[in-house]
């Protein structure tokens, strides 16, 4: 079984790879310089003076350090799945998937996906802003309402054709951060200052209303988790290399910015010190470049949603939905329903918040959550892998630590913007409990059969004409890891509720392994010829295409002697007629007799109302609707009666 669709090998280290790891990793973090420090002087506007620039551009410097570089860089992308990282392969590295591990998990995702809608949001904004420098009066909101609908409907053709030039635009956007701070350092040196960590602490300690400022400083780390959940598209390497290139553009920047402030201190407040320190003759091509590359950024966070999403509906944490594959590149995907609602949530924090500083409170605390979630886990699972409990404590304590401090300063603004921001991220979070919650409960009550108490009846039903033929190939999905088991419900749909002849009955099982790549299968012959069981084992990166690779596989079994797919029924076989194909899906229903407690009760309904949103088993497995039938089994619960019906004795009326 092969996978027909080829992508550019961008794991390996080459210069092409960190091109397009520019447009693909660094998107958010190099569009950051936009509104960071814009937001610390908007923060800090009843108190200009150099405690505030110092510090605040000292406190940007150790963040990408401390953040950016020690965490993700050096610790977090070491620690892959098969080269794949993020928060969803950190849930698959941990064994012991306990509740609060699958908590923990959706809470960190549903933060990621809600910073798919802030990240386009905030920067195309920010990046628009700066044509007020030509025009106060230009209407910012209209031009990104339109920017945000032509992205969105570009979506459907994905973006592999323009992603070439994704890597020469963010190389041009870098150099240019690079070249105007290094301007504004040469014609003030003393921010050079700030590199000692003493400003940052000083800071901290005396300036007032420090600890709330941290909300502004954070948005300087904004992109950082995307370094770990890319990991996969880009390589290890690759990210590595280009990092250095990409936090000395920062760096220089944010210093720049800086030292521009100190000279301009009297006029500072309520402008963007990013395009007020860019000369008039450069003004315009810097803010067409801004544009550029924030849509550089919020493309590659759009792609990163749908990806993502994809992911969570392997791992059972999102109903299964329409998935569409734009174009040949692997991994790609396209997701209608998200992109809809991703581009009415943009439109719609764009509408009620108007301009980019209104919305940095919400576009900070998605993130924090994010990175905060990693933490716990990546702590976690280094734990159980046995690395010295002494490291991770430091690890753990240190982290954890900054991320609550900025997480609380992030929280302070909850009446500013940060209400948005877990609005979206509780209806994300909804979703995936109720989803993976209720199936588990559901779950819970599934019983197995042993086959081999079955196998006589399958031998012999295949042979009673008495039975009219239902199919000559019946195939049940089934979730029986163990190949000596099958569900009782499947043994109940041909045996008990409708007797179901066919000559060959085939079993699919879907094995979902901890390998993102898997994709390979395995066939067992239980009864030759009447009974067949195909494993598939397919990570979590790849779409389980099930309708797809049960064609492969009945090819290669054909091709190799073990099967014969000719029409059991004389006059078609005479015309050489290939066998029909019969499949059955069987829904579980829990019976409004099965009294659960208050909380299984809701799991429940949510689970319900969620599965509206996804798409029917026939549709994810790519079945034909017309010779599929989708049966329904009550969910059994052998629960005590506290009182059983009395029988009366019949008596004849005079």
């Amino acid at each position: 079984m092969k996978d027909s669709t080829t992508s550019p090998d961008l794991k390996n280290f080459s210069w092409a790879g960190v091109l397009m790891t520019l447009g693909i990793v660094f998107g958010n973090l190099a569009t950051s310089p936009l509104y960071t420090m814009k937001a610390i002087i908007s923060g800090g506007a009843d108190q200009v003076n150099e405690l505030l620039i110092y510090g605040g551009v000292s406190c940007i410097f150790w963040m990408l350090t401390i953040s950016a570089t020690i965490k993700y860089i050096i610790i977090a992308i070491k620690h892959d799945n098969n080269g794949e990282g993020g928060i969803f392969s950190l849930f698959t590295l941990i064994k012991e998937k306990s509740d609060w591990v699958a908590i923990a998990t959706m809470i960190g995702v549903a933060a990621l996906l809600a910073d798919g809608v802030m990240t386009p949001s905030i920067t195309l904004t920010s990046s628009i802003e700066g044509f007020k420098l030509y025009n106060p009066d230009v209407e910012v909101v209209p031009i990104v309402v339109l920017i945000l609908l032509l992205l969105f409907a570009f979506q459907r053709y994905g973006s592999y054709r323009i992603g070439h030039f994704f890597g020469p635009i963010m190389v041009g956007w870098l150099l240019l951060l690079s070249a105007f701070g290094l301007v504004q350092i040469v014609h003030n040196p003393s921010i050079l200052k700030a590199f000692s960590p003493l400003y940052c602490c000083r800071f901290l300690v005396e300036y007032p209303g420090a600890f709330i400022l941290l909300s502004a400083v954070f948005l300087c780390i904004t992109g950082a988790e995307i370094i770990y959940s890319d990991l996969g598209r880009c390589g290890k390497k690759n990210i590595k290399i280009t990092w250095i290139f990409v936090k000395v553009a920062l760096i220089l920047n944010y210093f720049g910015q800086g030292a521009w402030v100190l000279n301009n201190m009297d006029y500072v407040v309520g402008i963007n010190p990013f395009f007020e320190m860019i000369p008039n003759w450069f003004l315009f091509p810097s803010i067409i470049m801004a544009i550029a590359t924030a849509i550089i950024a919020s493309q590659a966070i759009i792609t990163g949603s749908f990806t993502m999403i994809g992911e969570a509906i392997s791992l059972n944490f999102w109903p299964k939905m329409r998935i569409q594959h734009p174009t040949m590149i692997q991994g790609q995907v396209y997701l209608p329903f998200v992109n809809t609602f991703l581009w009415i949530a943009c439109t719609l924090v764009v509408v009620t918040f108007k301009e980019s500083g209104n919305m940095g409170a919400a576009y900070g605390l998605s993130i924090n959550l994010a990175e905060l979630v990693t933490t716990v886990l990546l702590s976690y699972y280094l734990l159980k892998k046995g690395v010295n409990h002494r490291i991770v404590l430091l690890f753990f304590s240190v982290y954890f630590s900054v991320e609550i401090c900025f997480l609380l300063a992030n929280l302070s603004k909850f009446r500013s913007g940060g209400w948005v921001t877990i609005l979206i991220a509780a209806a994300y979070f909804l979703v995936m409990s109720g989803w993976f919650f209720g199936r588990r409960l559901k779950n819970r009550y599934i019983t197995f059969d042993d086959l081999d108490e079955y196998l006589d009846m399958f031998r012999e039903i295949v042979k009673d004409e008495s039975i009219p033929r239902f199919a000559t190939n019946l195939v049940y999905v089934i979730r029986a890891n163990r190949p000596e088991q099958v569900e009782s419900k499947v043994i109940y749909s041909i045996f008990k509720k409708q007797p179901k002849r066919a000559d060959t009955y085939w079993l699919l099982h879907v094995d979902r392994v901890n390998d993102p790549n898997s994709f390979d299968y395995k066939v067992q012959q239980i009864i030759p010829g009447t009974l067949i069981r195909v494993d598939f084992h397919i990570g979590f990166k790849v779409e389980p295409k099930i309708n797809l690779y049960f064609r492969e596989v009945l090819e290669d079994m054909v091709k190799n002697g073990e099967i014969e797919l000719k029409s059991s029924y004389d006059t078609l076989r005479k015309y050489n007629f290939d066998a029909d194909f019969r499949f059955v899906l069987i829904e579980r229903i829990m019976s409004r007799d099965v009294k659960l407690s208050t909380l299984e009760d809701f799991i429940l309904s949510l689970n319900n109302i969620v599965r509206r949103i996804g798409v029917s088993e026939i549709r994810s497995l790519n079945l034909d609707p017309t010779i599929t039938l989708v049966e329904q089994v009550p969910i059994i619960v052998d629960q005590p009666q506290p009182v059983r019906i009395e029988r009366l004795p019949y008596t004849k009326k005079k």
